[in-house]
């Protein structure tokens, strides 16, 4: 079975660092990159073309809604799982009205998301 690449658009270093323990642990997901910005994650997707995208809205210089508005769902952009402090229903609608295949709260849904991923 052939892996998944999985690009981490993650701002925060411990968080990102758990992430990508979490990717490495997982049988069919490989990680592709990490980036903390909206620049490079596009710059990432351009040039390893993951399949999976797992994205914070609140980075260092810019926002993760860069990234996903940024996406052609049609044009074989990469699927794209939002996990985020952020968690207002609001925001999570915009996401998932937006592209967003999935959308998670960091500090209530991250079991959830852990096992979105195992399920993929």
């Amino acid at each position: 079975m052939d892996s998944v690449p999985v690009l981490l658009v993650e701002d925060n270093p411990s968080i990102r660092e758990r992430l990508i323990a979490l990717i490495a642990a997982i049988p069919g997901l490989s990680l592709a990159g990490a980036e903390d910005s909206a620049e490079g994650a596009r710059a990432a997707i351009a040039r390893t073309r993951p399949g999976l995208v797992i994205l914070d809205l609140q980075l260092r210089a810019d926002t993760g809604w860069d990234v996903l508005t940024s996406l052609d769902p049609d044009a074989g952009s990469p699927r794209v799982i939002v996990l985020t402090n952020h968690s207002e229903p609001e925001f999570r609608t915009r996401a998932l009205r937006a592209g967003a295949s999935g959308f998670y709260d960091k500090s209530t849904e991250f079991e959830s998301f852990a096992a979105a991923l195992r399920a993929m």
